[in-house]
């Protein structure tokens, strides 16, 4: 058993990675961030439920995340219009939402409640997107078949000038919009109302200490209509940059509470990351072998329990 002073929790020290690791293992395979779910195990199991779990939780998104933006960057798949507009939404937004967490969300009881929103929330969107049906378009198929179609028919063309395309072409960027071009489909944002969004997403995660990207995603998919292709590098660098805000402003706003632990457990939030960070990439290597489907409705069930309970235990 290994003594963690900052957050008061005693725990062997291989717990946290091998926890980590089989949470982003899971959730990488649904494409879900494992933030979301590794607070609920902090809070519940390991009884740390003080401000400074928010602050360890982006710990965990910081040593975890950055194997995953890789991988989008080398594959042409990251939308970097799309990123910054995320990030400067986001980023105000994450710190707004720390000083709300401190100043009053410090007892464990309230903020358990919020976070049973938040699980809810993102189970129900989920289980939502599970059950709905698919609408046909072009000889019968769906638009994500389409769209998957249509990749393979570039993947395979002999065209030489269509294999040195770029997956990504941006062709416009500006205050008040982006416009890219995917695999022929061509995408025409609002970057105004996207950069709203982000803000009030920004602030769910700073108090959540996940970042915002498990909630933006889908709002990127259902209301812009953008390709998950697309809004997975995005969602996870805006992650990223914006857990490392967040962190260091938990960090500069400690010596303001000296009664309220606040600042990061860094040794707790580096062990957790370091199993997030394999489980990610054993995740996406593993995606292929198991059923979308059967993953997101296992990731609906884990969701909606501490979610449920968490409001319960509020109300009773």
């Amino acid at each position: 058993m290994m003594l963690f002073p900052i957050s008061g929790i005693e725990v062997s020290p291989w717990v946290p990675p091998l926890v980590a690791f089989a949470i982003s293992l899971f959730t990488s395979m649904g494409g879900v961030s494992g933030a979301f779910l590794l607070l609920p195990f902090q809070v519940s199991v390991l009884g740390f439920n003080t401000p400074a779990v928010s602050a360890t939780n982006q710990v965990f998104n910081i040593v975890a995340i950055p194997s995953g933006v890789y991988r989008y960057i080398r594959e042409g798949r990251m939308v970097w219009p799309l990123t910054w507009v995320v990030i400067i939404g986001t980023l105000p937004g994450v710190l707004i939402g720390a000083i709300l967490r401190v100043q009053y969300l410090p007892n464990p009881r309230n903020f358990k409640v919020f976070a049973g929103f938040v699980l809810l929330y993102i189970g129900v969107r989920l289980m939502k997107d599970l059950l709905k049906k698919k609408e046909p378009g072009k000889n019968g198929l769906s638009a994500e078949e389409q769209f998957q179609k249509l990749m393979q028919e570039y993947r395979r063309s002999d065209d030489p000038n269509q294999a040195k395309l770029p997956n990504i072409i941006v062709e416009k960027f500006s205050l008040s919009r982006i416009v890219y071009e995917f695999y022929g489909q061509r995408f025409d944002i609002n970057a105004v109302g996207l950069m709203a969004l982000s803000f009030i997403v920004g602030i769910i995660g700073g108090v959540y200490g996940i970042g915002g990207g498990a909630i933006i995603a889908p709002f990127f998919v259902s209301f812009f209509h953008l390709p998950v292709y697309t809004v997975a590098g995005a969602a996870l660098m805006g992650t990223f940059v914006t857990s490392v805000a967040g962190v260091a402003f938990y960090q500069f706003i400690a010596p303001f509470y000296p009664n309220t632990p606040v600042a990061p457990d860094w040794l707790l939030g580096f062990l957790f990351g370091i199993g997030g960070c394999a489980g990610m990439y054993c995740g996406a290597r593993l995606q292929k072998f198991v059923p979308a489907k059967a993953i997101k409705w296992i990731l609906v069930f884990c969701i909606l329990f501490p979610a449920i309970k968490y409001i319960w235990e509020f109300m009773s």
